[in-house]
């Protein structure tokens, strides 16, 4: 039954003035719920049906192909939307394939306002209240068919789904060079720093061709403990110890002067990477010794497998002692801070872009908050 309440959003285009109305998603969309293929029909051969199972196969709102099945259940064709119907419910795609549809989604056919329109119902975790209780969150037809929406006549979804459109391209477009960057800097990570048994890189600066020196780390610098962030410093580089595979902070600490540290001194609340289900317990940070340059050693810590010197087993760890033993091959001073230097002005690109990216994805949550019901 349609609810016969009529209203509008906060923000319109010009020349629209007629209320939405609120219907069932059903009744404006065709909802395929997925059939999962039997499990010995999977292939990871390009040449058999693409299909999408999860979130796991989308990324930034488009279907990655990932996982193909030799068999055909429910299929979704190109330009259909994809939303997950299990954990994590409600994420939202498009494809750009004819794919098989698993059990954790559902195709969709519909516009780019009903596409928006889901993105946003996923930004305001519109779904949850289906799993309250459950186990197991997901959702069902029957959920998916009975969502309450507001549309409003056709000519005005063209507009607003024109509108989201081009934002979006504009939002993938920063993402791609982002991504591009990230590529860039991971491989000058690898040309940059000697590969083991090398004492000289593959790629470095004009007037240096001194070899490489091989160092402990203990040799120049100091590895601390400590709980928090109150002991981090100037010329701190701060880590993980255990509760996680060994993992130096992340680039957003490399934008301010001194790595990590704010303008006035002070460290910057550090953003660590963790995976979901690891619990922090103890935070190693080094102390750079005099006649070494901070960015170089921060550098040098993003380019350490420290996952091969995962000493647990059980939950990853590293011990201080492992850590100041780890050899590593040094340039002289000059060297370093050239190197340095240039990874804080890459890392200051990266962050550029970052920033833009993020204030782009804000705009659009505002938009979609002010321009939808």
């Amino acid at each position: 039954m349609k609810d016969e309440r009529k209203t509008a959003p906060v923000i319109r285009f010009n020349g629209f003035s007629d209320d939405w109305e609120q219907c069932e998603l059903g009744e404006v969309v065709q909802i395929t719920m997925g059939q999962s293929p039997n499990g010995t029909n999977y292939t990871d051969n390009p040449n058999d049906y693409i299909l999408v199972q999860g979130n796991a196969d989308m990324k930034n709102g488009q279907v990655v192909p990932r996982v193909w099945t030799k068999q055909i259940t429910k299929t979704a064709a190109i330009g259909d939307i994809i939303l997950s119907v299990r954990a994590p419910v409600g994420d939202v795609g498009k494809t750009n394939y004819n794919v098989v549809l698993g059990r954790g989604v559902a195709g969709i056919i519909g516009d780019e306002f009903i596409y928006q329109l889901l993105f946003k119902m996923r930004l305001e975790n519109y779904w949850a209240k289906y799993s309250t209780g459950s186990t197991f969150e997901s959702i069902n037809s029957n959920d998916l068919k009975e969502a309450k929406v507001f549309v409003p006549k056709e000519l005005e979804k063209k507009e607003i789904g024109m509108f989201f459109k081009q934002l979006d391209n504009t939002i993938a477009l920063h993402q791609r060079k982002l991504d591009a960057l990230k590529l860039m800097k991971k491989g000058f990570l690898q040309q940059m720093f000697p590969e083991k048994g090398e004492k000289v890189p593959k790629l470095r600066f004009a007037d240096f061709e001194e070899e490489w020196q091989q160092r402990k780390l203990e040799e120049v610098l100091k590895v601390n403990s400590g709980r928090d962030y109150k002991h981090l410093k100037s010329g701190d580089i701060p880590v993980y110890g255990t509760g996680g595979y060994m993992l130096s902070v992340d680039d957003k600490l490399s934008n301010v002067d001194g790595v990590g540290i704010g303008r006035k001194g002070t460290i910057d609340k550090p953003q660590y990477l963790k995976a979901p289900y690891w619990t922090v317990d103890t935070l190693f940070y080094m102390t750079v010794f005099e006649g070494n340059d901070i960015r170089f050693l921060y550098s040098l810590t993003k380019n350490i497998n420290w996952k091969k010197m995962d000493e647990s087993t059980g939950v990853p760890s590293l011990s201080k002692s492992a850590i100041k033993k780890v050899v590593k091959t040094f340039p002289p001073f000059e060297e370093q801070q050239k190197i340095g230097i240039f990874f804080k002005q890459l890392d200051d690109v990266i962050v550029f872009y970052q920033n833009k990216l993020n204030t782009l994805n804000n705009l659009k949550k505002s938009f979609l908050q002010n321009m939808f019901i």
